[in-house]
Order: structure tokens, then C-alpha cells, then sequence
């Protein structure tokens, strides 16, 4: 890599660290450096919700899909919009008063509201584990960048080096410094899609000429896809815009309800249709670009094959010209550290909040809390780290945490907010069962019917549990 692409890259990180550092001067509370300080408007929060959502993961995640399968890739990301604007409607109108009358921080505050500290306890568990399952995924995907962009640096120390990055500006700054980065890297990442990746790409493999002659019809159609695929990203991600602790600290964080409602409408547009095309419009050139043996020199072959996720980063590695290339880079690392972060945010707010403050009387005065969720965001994010050393495919790492955190708190939520009289001993062992489902289903590799998602079967698991337990306790009161 070229030594003005490196310096570029530089200049990107340090700006980062600069925001950190910044906000890490500016944050007075628990209040500042969770939820902001209940003050952000609307496009901040939406730029950082869409930033957050179609991070790395999807970022990676939809190049692998454009490779394998082309343009019909980019309805995973139609269930970000839906799963937007649906809780637009239905969701911000209700969880944004309450959150102003009773000053909440996370979403297991709402379980606690609605039914008890101990249901509010697993939920804050069972979230945690799936966010620190999904800060991993995003620096999963940073690490296969970086290692098949900057050839000279193995995985191992790409991970370490993304890792250490996201870790320390998150830790130090808190919610502002992620939101506010996320709004830099979103632009970032936009820009360098729109103006330099896409049309760079596109003259390189030789145009639209060369990709119907180089791929079958099917990778230009929207139809290139199973209806049980479509069902699972439904099910899998339409959800999550209902448990994501991350979602709701934006909530928290935003002025006013309106301007929470607006944020989630900018967020559902950027998702589908714009950055959905595009994704999956880089990963479809990699896959013309592999099979015409353009990544041969780098030791990518026709014969050997290659991991459809790392198509896309070895595309840039292989078009771009030098600067761009840093410019680039830099977009792709937005995207992974936009999501990194907001991800760690939630886990630490999960674990500091509704976890450790369950067991351990923190002191009361603001610079102790202050320095108290700082510590936690750090450790949770080397664990994070660690966590990543041992997982190879990032889509799947992140639909999976996406998965256990669904299961488990779909259906409490759901009847919370929307139900009538919330049975605390139903909702604990729902969320036990309908995540405990999904993961053995996965752990234990079962053939599902019709190749259908093992987290269709724990949400309907946790259903079932939860309307028995609650009839059951019904009978037993007459």
C-alpha cells in the first residue's frame, strides 16, 4: 500500500480518537455519556441509526451476498425498512414518554416498569451477550479488510489494531462521540461509495459488457432468491428494531418524540433502497472481477476459489489508485467502527446499568458513575476482541447474536407495551426458553423444515411459553 493511502488512513483514525477525547473532556454524567444528554436532533440520530444498522457486517456482509447471489442480495437490507418505519409508528410514540417521565437509560428499564427487577435482570443478560456477540462481528469485519487490503499485516494484528481503535475512542467519549462519529463516518462511507468505489469499479472490470457475459442472467435479478431466505432475514432482522438496546439509547437521546420519528424515517430510506444497491453492487463486481482472474496476482485463483465475504476488500485493493485507495479504506472502516461502537455502548450500558448496579452499590457522585461506565466499555470491549480471535464468518456471527437477543426478548416486549396486565413469571421464562431454543438449534446444526431459521422456532417457542404460563396462572387465581 502506497505511503500516501497509509497516511490518509492515519489522519482518519487520529481524527477519531480526536472525537473521543473531546467528549471524554465534555461528559458530566451517566445521563451525558449514555443517552447524550437526552439533546440530539433528528438527522444525527438518524445518520447514527442507519451508520449502526448497515455497519461492517452488512457493509462485508452485502458484498458476499451481491458475490453469491447478485442484485437480489439487497432485499435483506428492505427488512431495515420496514423494521424502521414500523416501529416509527408504533414503537417511538410510546417508549419516548415514558422514557422522559421516568428518566430510562436501556431497554431492560422497560421490562423492570412493566414487570420486575428480575425479568429486567435477564433482559439485561440476555442483551448484553448479544451486543458483545456483534461488537466482535464488527471488528471481525475490520479485520478482513485490513488484512486483505494492507497485505503486509496478518488478521491476527488487523483485529487488534480495530479492536484497540474503537475501543478506546468509545470507552473515552461515550454516546456523543459515537453519535457524532457516526454521523462523519456515514458521510464518509457515502461519499466514497457514491463518487469513488461504484464508478472506479465498474471501468475496471470493463462495464456492463463484461458483467453479462462474465455472469448468468440470475445475478441481475431481484429474483435470485429463496422465499425461505427472505422469511429468515424477516424474521431475524424486521425484529431487532423492537429489542435493539441501541435503538432505544437513540430514542432516549433524541430532543423530542417527533424528532425521534423522523430520525428512524431517514434511517429506513438510507437502508433500502441506497445502501442496499450498493452493497451488493460491489459485491456482484468482485465476483466479475474474481472470475476474470483480476485477483490472481494476490493470490485469489478461479480454480482455488475464495471467500465471497472477502471479495469486496480485495476489489479495492485491486482497482483503486493510490489515494483513493486510502479514501476509500477509510469509508469501509466507518462503516465497521460505526457499528463497533454503538454496539459496545449498548453491551456497557447493559452491563454497568442492569447487571453490576443489580450486585454492586457504585459510589453516588457523577464523577465515579462517570468513570465507572468508562472502565466497563473497556473491559467489555476486550472482550469483544477476544471473542473475534475465534470466529471466521461476520454475517453469520452478527445474525446470529441478532438471534439470541430476538428470541429471548421479542415476545416480553411486545406484550408489554402492547398487552394487557404483564405476567412477570411468564415473560422470565419466555425469554429463557425462546433464546435457549435458538441456541441449541444453532449449536446443534438440526435440519430445520423447509431450511427455515432457528430463530422463527424460538420466537415461537418463547410465544407458546409465555401465553401457557399466563393462562396457566390465570386458572390457578380463580
Amino acid at each position: 500500500m502506497h505511503v500516501i493511502d497509509i497516511v490518509v488512513f492515519i489522519i482518519y483514525f487520529a481524527a477519531m480518537l480526536g472525537v473521543g477525547l473531546y467528549f471524554f473532556r465534555k461528559n458530566k454524567s451517566v445521563e451525558d455519556y449514555y443517552i447524550g444528554g437526552r439533546s440530539l436532533g433528528s438527522w444525527h440520530i438518524g445518520l447514527s441509526v442507519v451508520a449502526t444498522d448497515v455497519g461492517g457486517g452488512f457493509s462485508i456482509g452485502l458484498g458476499g451476498l451481491g458475490f453469491t447471489i447478485g442484485l437480489a442480495g439487497s432485499w435483506m437490507l428492505f427488512t431495515g425498512l420496514i423494521g424502521a418505519w414500523l416501529s416509527a409508528v408504533v414503537l417511538i410514540p410510546i417508549v419516548s414518554k415514558l422514557s422522559v417521565k421516568h428518566e430510562f437509560f436501556t431497554l431492560p428499564h422497560l421490562f423492570e416498569h412493566f414487570y420486575n427487577g428480575k425479568v429486567a435482570l435477564m433482559a439485561g443478560i440476555i442483551s448484553a451477550i448479544g451486543y458483545i456477540g456483534f461488537t466482535s462481528s464488527q471488528l471481525l469485519a475490520g479485520a478482513k479488510l485490513a488484512s486483505a487490503t494492507f497485505v503486509e499485516i496478518d488478521f491476527l494484528t488487523a483485529l487488534i489494531i480495530m479492536g484497540v481503535i474503537a475501543v478506546i475512542y468509545t470507552g473515552m467519549g461515550g454516546m456523543k462521540a459515537v453519535i457524532y462519529t457516526d454521523t462523519i463516518q456515514w458521510i464518509i462511507l457515502m461519499a466514497g461509495l457514491i463518487f469513488i468505489g461504484i464508478p472506479v469499479a465498474y471501468f475496471a472490470i470493463g462495464g456492463m459488457e463484461t458483467i453479462r457475459t462474465t455472469l448468468g442472467p440470475e445475478f441481475l435479478s431481484l429474483g435470485n432468491v429463496q422465499w425461505q431466505q427472505l422469511v429468515n432475514w424477516g424474521i431475524t432482522i424486521i425484529p431487532i428494531w423492537f429489542v435493539g438496546m441501541t435503538l432505544y439509547q437513540r430514542i432516549y437521546a433524541s430532543k423530542s418524540e417527533k424528532q425521534a420519528k423522523k430520525a428512524w424515517f431517514i434511517a429506513g430510506l438510507f437502508e433500502w433502497p441506497l445502501m442496499a444497491f450498493m452493497g451488493v453492487i460491489l459485491g456482484l463486481f468482485s465476483r466479475v472481477a474474481f472470475q476474470n482472474g483480476m485477483f490472481a496476482e494476490v493470490g485469489y485463483s478461479v480454480r482455488a476459489g475464495m471467500d465471497p465475504e472477502m471479495g469486496l476488500p480485495v476489489l479495492l485493493n485491486t482497482v483503486l489508485p493510490v489515494g483513493l485507495m486510502g479514501l476509500m479504506l477509510s469509508a469501509y472502516f466507518s462503516a465497521v467502527l460505526s457499528t463497533a461502537d454503538s454496539c459496545l455502548m449498548a453491551a456497557s450500558g447493559n452491563v454497568q446499568t442492569d447487571i453490576l448496579s443489580k450486585f454492586f452499590k457504585f459510589k453516588q457522585d457523577r464523577k465515579s458513575q462517570l468513570m465507572a461506565s468508562q472502565i466497563v466499555t473497556l473491559s467489555i470491549g476486550v472482550l469483544a476482541l477476544l471473542l473475534a480471535t475465534y470466529m471466521t464468518n461476520v454475517l453469520e456471527l452478527m445474525l446470529y447474536s441478532y438471534a439470541f437477543m430476538v428470541s429471548g426478548l421479542f415476545v416480553p416486549i411486545l406484550v408489554a407495551l402492547y398487552g394487557k396486565s404483564p405476567n412477570p413469571s411468564a415473560a422470565m421464562l419466555s425469554m429463557i426458553i425462546g433464546g435457549t431454543t435458538t441456541v441449541t438449534l444453532i449449536v446443534s446444526e438440526i435440519t430445520l423444515p423447509f431450511g427455515l431459521d432457528a430463530n422463527i422456532f424460538g420466537i415461537t417457542a418463547s410465544a407458546v411459553v409465555y401465553f401457557f404460563v399466563t393462562s396457566l396462572t390465570k386458572k390457578t387465581a380463580s
